[in-house]
């Protein structure tokens, strides 16, 4: 999924004008104003990259009206991105575009902190061209899914694939589903969540519901309700960082295993592994950027996901059946599954 909030300001000088007596201190205007998190901006401070009306200041100072705030960002030390032998689950594949069921755990492109063990990483080991639109680290990635998020991923091959399947998403011509367990139960069967998302100005590592942010659509279809949780289908119409994770978290009913907007309590209780959440992209529907043919790809739930439903439906069998989604009418277009639950609507 992209990106939201400010963009992540590039190397070179930045600066900020203060225009009013915001009285925040000096290393979180630099986080809000320039897209970084307040750890990177107490560094800038610590090491000299940072004057205030051509001064130092410590990262508690607070700017006044009329000051002005420098910010030297250097530019990242080049590193080779290099393939590596990582087994992957295509789904399909040809000469523009390739759909990998990504595991959880894996993340989707080298950063600080990830350079290797990446899902481009095992993309380059496996040779084939690859799109660079999106930059060396990036290479052919489309769309993005959080690390701990399993499922349906696009990666283009060519730079034209790539610029079509983009264009795509943008118009909301791909289709994207997901597979969700969430706390509580919602008040009706269908639900659409319309609000903006935005880095949380609190703490930059999160998203959060923020006027003026980016605009975010998530519709929900109840497909079960058991004793504590229910299964939904999200939809996608926007694709913001976090996003179904945020909108969920907003209404109350945060994704099972969801450590970062509140649902982590819920893991052990349905037996999830570690830092694993109730989240997967398991259906995907597009045209083909070249030929136009349509492409429909499904991904059962993996394993310990599929165990997990079987438990919070209190029915052991499930955890053996080849697709517990199908099951539930997850890939039913119209209609709402139910099939299972306790009762059919509200709480």
């Amino acid at each position: 999924m992209t990106g939201s909030g400010p963009p992540t300001a590039g190397p070179g000088r930045h600066r900020l004008e203060i225009a009013t007596d915001q009285q925040i201190r000096l290393d979180l205007l630099i986080a809000e104003r320039l897209g970084l998190s307040r750890t990177q901006a107490a560094t800038l401070i610590a090491t000299d990259k940072v004057r205030v009306d051509g001064r130092r200041e410590r990262a508690s100072y607070r700017p006044h009206r009329g000051e002005a705030v420098t910010v030297e960002i250097e530019p990242p030390a080049h590193r080779d991105i290099i393939g590596e032998e990582i087994p992957l689950s295509i789904v399909y594949e040809d000469e523009h575009l390739l759909v990998v069921d990504k595991p959880a755990g894996m993340v989707v492109h080298p950063a600080p902190g990830n350079w290797t063990g990446t899902l481009v990483n095992a993309l380059i080991g496996r040779g084939g061209s690859l799109s660079d639109e999106g930059g060396e680290e990036r290479q052919g990635i489309v769309h993005r899914l959080d690390k701990e998020t399993s499922g349906l991923l696009l990666v283009a091959r060519t730079g034209r694939a790539h610029r079509l399947l983009s264009s795509a998403i943008a118009a909301r011509r791909v289709s994207r589903r997901y597979a969700a367990v969430s706390w509580g139960h919602l008040k009706e069967d269908r639900l659409t969540v319309d609000r903006p998302i935005a880095r949380d100005p609190r703490d930059r590592k999160r998203m959060a519901i923020v006027q003026g942010g980016r605009a975010a659509r998530t519709d929900f279809v109840r497909l079960a309700r058991f004793d504590s949780v229910d299964l939904l289908r999200a939809e996608l119409h926007t694709g913001r960082t976090h996003q179904i994770r945020v909108h969920l978290a907003s209404v109350g009913h945060p994704v099972v295993g969801d450590d970062t907007y509140g649902g982590g309590g819920g893991r052990r209780l349905l037996a999830l592994p570690p830092h694993r959440h109730f989240l997967h992209a398991a259906w995907l529907g597009l045209r083909h950027p070249i030929t136009g043919e349509a492409l429909d790809f499904r991904a059962p739930l993996p394993p310990e996901l599929a165990s997990s439903l079987a438990i919070a439906a209190g029915d052991p069998s499930l955890a053996a059946h080849p697709d517990p989604l199908d099951f539930f009418g997850f890939f039913d277009e119209h209609g709402i599954g139910l099939a299972r639950s306790d009762t059919a609507s509200g709480d």
